[in-house]
């Protein structure tokens, strides 16, 4: 059941790529919102700001794992 694994990580390297260009700009993002949040902490959508800007980092290994899973063995 492992031999099917390669395509799906071979199939979802396009889409990560992407991902991961989506993750830089999330690190982009965290970083101004971490900033912001330090000079106004009062306001709580810097850190929703951030929360989302995580997310974007994580995507890349999400969008792998859910291509290595989705392939049909």
């Amino acid at each position: 059941m492992g031999e099917c694994r390669p395509l799906g990580f071979l199939l979802g390297l396009p889409f990560a790529l992407v991902a991961l260009l989506l993750s830089l700009v999330g690190a982009v993002i965290w970083i101004i919102g971490t900033i912001l949040s330090c000079l106004c902490p009062c306001c709580f959508c810097f850190a929703a700001l951030t929360n989302f800007a995580v997310d974007l980092i994580k995507l890349p290994v999400k969008v792998l794992r859910w291509f290595t899973h989705s392939i049909p063995c």
